[in-house]
């Protein structure tokens, strides 16, 4: 489990929902030297500076977790509930075909978030087409590598500003 923080005291002090979590499934840890023809070189880490650098311009609090356990995650969403957490992106990675308690976990927040997949799971195995969680989604981003993740904050960072 890896966890990176950037917090603005403005966007702290924010009253009701506030703030971005970003939740990295399975093996996204290995980013950078898994699989790079599907996945890219960029790390995990190089992804989470971007987003926290991002973030931190738009004084928005912003949050990366990884774990390759699904508990984890799951209690990670329910954390992010009681933290009033406003939105999250979301890679369930190989989770993404298989995790009904995740989705639930989703669903039961209500938090609203944006589905990302760093490669384009609809040109892979017939068996990455299948996704739990993109009917819940506000969006998906598939296959656009690691900017994906940054087209998702500017996405969520709009509507923070338009509500």
């Amino acid at each position: 489990m890896k966890k990176e923080r950037n917090a603005s005291s403005e966007a702290s002090k924010a009253p009701g929902r506030s703030g971005v979590l970003v939740l990295h499934g399975p093996n996204l840890n290995l980013l950078g030297t898994r699989e790079p023809h599907h996945y890219g070189s960029t790390t995990l880490a190089e992804i989470n500076r971007a987003l926290a650098h991002r973030a931190e311009a738009a004084g928005v609090l912003l949050e990366a977790f990884q774990s390759n356990h699904e508990g984890a995650l799951i209690e990670r969403v329910h954390a992010a509930s009681a933290q009033g957490i406003g939105y999250l992106i979301i890679n369930p990675a190989a989770y993404t075909h298989t995790s009904i308690a995740l989705r639930d976990a989703l669903a039961g927040t209500g938090i609203p978030f944006v589905e990302v997949h760093l490669s384009n799971v609809h040109a892979r195995e017939p068996f990455r087409h299948q996704s739990y969680f993109s009917d819940l989604a506000i969006g998906v981003i598939s296959g656009l590598g690691s900017d994906g993740y940054l087209l998702a904050l500017e996405y969520i960072l709009r509507r923070m500003a338009s509500e």
